[in-house]
């Protein structure tokens, strides 16, 4: 099985800046997609952003366009997630995932459409 591990969680203040890694390793790597979801306390799962591994293809969530960047470095079988601009409500544990992109499944992504997750970063934005 693919080994997801995550980095780079922390503080930020509102209007910082925080990067988070996604080193996957071991396995038979099968998917055609790597990304993020989070879970904030209260709220339901949510994807945010994913990239596609045949043609970098990027997807982001509404709620994160304009300010997350997925950027992905296939020789060290890593994504990486730039948040800018950061909001209290982006105070979530974050998790990596391999998959799909989320086209075909609308709302059941996440329940389907992935292969592996990692363990999540805690992000806390706040003053």
């Amino acid at each position: 099985d693919v080994q997801l591990v995550e980095s780079g969680g922390g503080m930020a203040q509102p209007g910082g800046s925080l990067r988070l890694s996604c080193v996957a390793s071991g396995g038979t790597f099968s998917s055609s997609g790597l990304g993020w979801f989070r879970l904030a306390p209260g709220k339901e799962r949510e994807g945010i952003s994913s990239i596609s591994l045949s043609d970098d293809d990027t997807y982001y969530a509404d709620s994160v366009k304009g300010r997350f960047t997925i950027s992905r470095d296939s020789a060290k079988n890593t994504v990486y997630l730039q948040m800018n601009s950061l909001k209290p409500e982006d105070t979530a544990v974050y998790y990596c995932f391999a998959g799909d992109m989320p086209y075909n499944y609308g709302s059941n992504w996440g329940t389907y459409g992935v292969d592996s997750w990692g363990r999540g970063t805690q992000v806390t934005v706040s003053s």
